[in-house]
């Protein structure tokens, strides 16, 4: 099965990716995981990427896209894949249409942008081991510490308030409009947030076997 997670940054993507990952036995596929991959491997690809990043430019849809496709071609993704991240917009959902990429399901991970940004303000990072916890939902065993290495705990920039919002509004105005567009093509399933991990991935599989 080829799924898309769509949702708000801070709606759970990763952590749903990873957890579906496991209990379907297919790969996540996440657009910063393969553009570093492109870019340590020296492809073709990899260097215009890596060309675009050191100018301070975006990297264009069609290098995005021509990524994810060599990416799909390779065999661990036979069985399916989860993508996570991508599209972004409804011109490179087009374009993956256009290169042959097929989609089963496209699931929308619906939470409010009042319950994104407490989440968010909560979650703390580890700049050592790159371990992540929330002082609520997944708090360190000790306050600050991180339970993997030992380093001091902090609140990633991308996390405070203002760029929270702003982030938000992004989302809705280039990424949210991708619910019509998958809507249309009868692969939409949206997935209320059940207010747990737990709940929310038990969700999320009985959707996938209706």
């Amino acid at each position: 099965m080829n799924v898309i997670l769509l949702g708000a940054p801070g709606a759970g993507k990763g952590t749903q990716a990873a957890i579906l990952a496991r209990e379907l036995g297919i790969p996540t596929i996440s657009t910063g995981n393969i553009l570093r991959a492109a870019i340590a491997e020296g492809s073709e690809l990899g260097r215009q990427a890596k060309a675009c990043m050191e100018s301070g430019a975006l990297v264009s849809d069609e290098i995005i896209i021509g990524i994810i496709r060599d990416r799909l071609a390779q065999s661990d993704c036979a069985r399916g894949y989860i993508l996570d991240g991508v599209p972004r917009t409804i011109g490179q959902a087009e374009a993956m249409e256009k290169s042959g990429v097929r989609i089963d399901r496209v699931l929308s991970m619906e939470v409010s942008d009042e319950t994104i940004t407490e989440r968010m303000g909560g979650r703390r990072v580890c700049p050592k081991c790159g371990a992540t916890y929330h002082v609520a939902a997944v708090p360190p065993k000790r306050a600050g510490i991180c339970d993997v290495c030992g380093g001091e705990l902090v609140t990633r920039e991308d996390d405070a308030p203002e760029t929270v919002k702003a982030r938000l509004a992004v989302y809705h105005k280039e990424t949210e409009p991708l619910k019509e567009f998958y809507r249309s093509r009868g692969v939409l399933v949206p997935v209320e947030d059940k207010g747990s991990v737990e709940a929310t991935s038990t969700a999320i599989l009985e959707l996938l076997k209706g």
